[in-house]
């Protein structure tokens, strides 16, 4: 989606709420390239095998399950971070 500042007509791309969602589906790898914003809740949850090869084929459900993390509370705390970037980056329409 992309959207006008109507101030100095700037274009703003950016992502749907459902489109940047991170889903426990998500392969690990993917969620803390595209949002290294992520990876202090990585850390919190004792996850620190992002450097790891499993985490280049594992979802994130398959990395929860051998660390014997809960999957639903962490994709909750990572989207929650993902949002807290989107709404400081975005720039209000006024």
């Amino acid at each position: 989606m992309v959207t006008k500042n109507n101030k100095n007509n700037t274009c703003f791309h950016h992502l749907t709420m459902a489109e940047d969602k991170i889903t426990k589906e998500m392969n690990i790898g993917e969620i803390a390239m595209k949002h290294p914003e992520c990876m202090e809740v990585f850390a919190k949850y004792g996850m620190h095998c992002l450097g790891c090869v499993a985490s280049r084929f594992e979802n994130l459900e398959q990395g929860c399950q051998a660390h014997g993390i809960d999957a639903d509370a962490m994709v909750k705390d990572l989207n929650a971070a993902v949002d807290k970037i989107a709404g400081s980056e975005n720039p209000e329409e006024e």
